[in-house]
């Protein structure tokens, strides 16, 4: 069962293939999407990653937290569902 990460603090530059290669290092990547601004198209500075494997969620999240990425310290955890 795949599990979805929830990723904050992104840098505005980063792309979809970039957190992708991030989280790739963990494991399975099923997807990994920036979200964008529909009105401007720039980063919201914020994204999710679907992960195939629970345990490698795990590990990306532990491995990734607060890791600092072009001066910004990213805020990994599993993503809530939408209300």
């Amino acid at each position: 069962m795949s599990t979805k990460i929830y990723v904050g603090n992104l840098p505005y530059t980063v792309l979809d293939a970039e957190l992708r290669d991030q989280f790739s290092h963990f494991g399975s990547v099923a997807s990994a999407r920036v979200m964008m601004d529909r009105d401007t198209g720039r980063s919201k500075g914020f994204g999710f990653v679907e992960m195939g494997d629970a345990e490698e969620a795990r590990q990306a999240i532990a491995g990734l937290d607060g890791v600092q990425v072009a001066g910004r310290a990213l805020k990994v955890n599993e993503a809530r569902p939408r209300v």
